[in-house]
């Protein structure tokens, strides 16, 4: 649509009314502000429909042209950070504190922070999606994990803060070493966990230092232009995609709180109250939920704490009279009444912030805070949501083809980079049916670059791709039939035998993995040490787990399941999905990854005398054979390789044409 330029609220006003829309012109500001506080997204003209969904082409123009006047928010972590610590302790002053801690986290205690709850990103400039900082009147230090190291040098002053190891340094250690006795260190309650503040007062109290929970954060109070609660548009997720009505989920997870003789559940991840009530959001990049809080009681009947405003036309039809909208404003005294009843409420204490755990316990409410009864169901594919997965990487397998075979072309000229090649990516999956953005900000690392395990290209970082050299791409989609993560290592000229041995090694754990029986019962924790078998033989490891589970047009990192070397209670089932993702990182040098989706699945042994379990593949693209050192790789090793690239040429080569289908022919050779 052609912007056209805004003429007035006059004009706005009159065009309303002639729709029948009955809107006022500041009520529509306050949406479209809201609006600019989400992300666009695929469809970005979709939140016109929050308006109304009757409107003239007229109406749309003047709406659409309004926007563009309003503008966006501006970048959080762009600003004057000495005077926003500077105004920040004044705060800090003005309510007795000597020091504030700065959380990642926001209410909702999710990957992704809206524009809203980049308090973070805002105070500091940093950006990475883990972090805090401890603000002291005198000082103030950064705590980042080791994927951060580069990134916070780049992005924070070192003249405003000090840097320090998430992992290695508790902040709650040095803000005890770096406060007197009889000191004030404030929290909002909303950002962290029950479990972070027993950690931070078990550092802070042999020091004499007090952990004070504050009413609002002091942040908010002096971020003077922090935008407005994202309204991204909030739409129905089909019975075709979702493969369960909602009232059934309901249903299911009122009788499971039933025999946990629980009376509600308060679901405070926002995923799954998106899984239960089958609606999809656009409030965070990459992951398509609406930012919300719900309580579910035994009867399945839902209040869902959402803004109104975002809700698409029709949604609440779809949801039916089972299910109560609730201003978020309303939240506080909801878990109030349900400890005046005295309801036994279950809940995650894990993920839930401190400050729902306190209001409930402190009205009376009898608390179990046992877990989400929203997350293993979730995790457990139906068959429709199987479909989907599969129907949905076959589009990315295709997509991804149509990239590589233009990367393989041009990469070799020296004149690409890191950033090119994410734009030139995300053009790819745009072509396919239903793509509906990544599922996580690309990971493009040339060389050395693809050693920092969660490394994204900045323009400040921004790599050419030089010949003779690795190059890591780990990217994925959200599509409206499945979710997609796949990682790719690629040879750009010859990488040489050291590149050739790390990357034979990670594959053939990456084989083992896909390739093994289990019985069930067994966790994904007692299936890691399989992909990471050949590369302890040479005294090699990666520092990261070998996988995570993957959500159904959801979160892209989706528990409980997953392959780690901790151990895990959870056992695998059928309709699980995880990622199989052994690495190598040879600092300086380069980075190695080969990641496919497995979903879990039984299998039938002759002779087994228990039930069986094992993987099947989701993933579809040709793993580099200029990577592999095939002296290394067993027969078997090298017929499960050609098996898989037999699959995948069948599977693709339909949705393909051209040169991308010669390519691929090329791609997927026998060994």
């Amino acid at each position: 649509m052609t912007i056209l330029s805004y003429q007035g609220d006059a004009t706005l006003a009159d065009l309303l009314h002639a729709d029948g829309i009955d809107r006022s012109v500041v009520a529509i500001r306050d949406l479209i502000a809201g609006v600019n506080a989400a992300p666009d997204g695929e469809l970005p003209d979709a939140w016109l429909d929050l308006v109304s969904a009757r409107r003239s082409d007229a109406t749309s123009e003047q709406l659409t042209a309004l926007r563009a006047t309003i503008g966006r928010p501006a970048d959080p972590a762009r600003g004057d950070h000495a005077a926003r610590l500077a105004n920040l302790r004044a705060e800090l002053k003005c309510r007795g504190l000597d020091g504030f801690v700065v959380p990642r986290a926001d209410e909702y205690q999710g990957e992704y922070v809206p524009l809203r709850g980049s308090r973070l990103a805002w105070i500091s400039g940093f950006t990475g999606s883990a972090g805090a900082v401890v603000v002291l009147l005198d000082k103030a230090a950064i705590f980042i994990d080791g994927r951060y190291t580069i990134q916070a040098r780049q992005e924070v002053s070192g003249a405003l803060f000090s840097y320090h190891h998430l992992i290695e340094e508790f902040h709650g250690d040095w803000a005890a070493l770096n406060l007197p006795a009889g000191a004030k260190l404030g929290f909002d309650p909303r950002m962290h966990t029950a479990a972070w503040a027993d950690k931070m007062r078990a550092s802070l109290s042999p020091a004499g230092v007090e952990l004070v929970a504050t009413n609002g954060s002091p942040v908010d109070a002096v971020w003077t232009d922090q935008p407005p609660a994202p309204l991204g548009v909030v739409n129905i997720q089909p019975l075709s995609a979702a493969g369960r009505s909602a009232s059934d989920k309901r249903a299911d997870i009122g009788d499971a709180l039933a025999r946990l003789k629980a009376d509600v559940a308060v679901l405070t991840q926002p995923d799954s109250i998106a899984w239960l009530l089958n609606v999809r959001g656009a409030d965070v990049p990459c992951t398509p939920l609406p930012l919300s809080f719900a309580t579910i009681r035994a009867d399945g009947n839902v209040d869902w704490f959402v803004d109104r405003r975002k809700l698409a036309p029709g949604l609440e039809e779809h949801l039916g009279n089972q299910v109560s909208i609730r201003s978020p404003d309303e939240l506080a005294g909801a878990l109030d009444r349900l400890g005046v009843d005295g309801a036994k409420v279950r809940l995650d204490g894990g993920t839930a912030a401190l400050w729902v755990v306190e209001r409930l316990a402190s009205a009376g409410a009898r608390l179990d805070q046992g877990g989400d009864p929203c997350v293993l169901p979730k995790a457990v594919k139906n068959q429709t949501e199987i479909e989907g997965a599969r129907a949905a990487h076959r589009r990315d397998g295709a997509a991804l083809v149509r990239f590589l075979c233009w990367f393989d072309a041009e990469a070799p000229k020296g004149e690409m980079d890191e950033l090119t090649v994410v734009e030139k990516l995300h053009k790819a999956r745009q072509g396919a049916a239903d793509f509906r953005g990544p599922s996580f900000e690309t990971i493009s690392g040339a060389g050395p670059n693809g050693a920092i395990v969660h490394y994204r290209a900045t323009p400040a970082t921004n790599r050419r791709i030089e010949n003779n050299s690795v190059f890591l791409l780990d990217s994925g989609g959200q599509y409206l039939d499945g979710t997609t993560d796949i990682t790719r290592t690629l040879a750009v000229g010859d990488v040489g035998p050291q590149a050739r041995r790390h990357f034979t090694l990670v594959l053939k754990g990456h084989i083992a993995l896909n390739r093994a029986r289990f019985p069930a019962g067994t966790a994904g924790s007692q299936l890691d040490t399989l992909a990471r078998q050949f590369l302890w033989q040479q005294g090699l490891d990666y520092d990261h787990g070998t996988g995570h589970g993957i959500g159904s047009y959801l979160s892209v990192h989706e528990g409980p399941q997953k392959f780690t070397k901790e151990p895990s209670l959870t056992a695998l089932q059928p309709g699980m999905i995880l990622s199989n993702e052994p690495g190598y990182y040879a600092p300086g040098s380069h980075g190695i990854r080969i990641e496919n989706l497995e979903l879990v699945v039984s299998v039938n042994i002759a002779g087994a005398e228990q039930p069986m379990l094992g993987f099947e593949t989701l993933s579809l693209c040709p793993i580099d054979h200029r990577m592999i050192d095939p002296n290394l790789l067993t027969g078997e090793e090298q017929d499960w390789l050609n098996a898989y690239h037999a699959r995948v040429r069948s599977e693709l080569t339909p949705l393909l044409g051209g040169e991308d289908s010669a390519w691929l022919e090329r791609a997927t050779a026998e060994l």
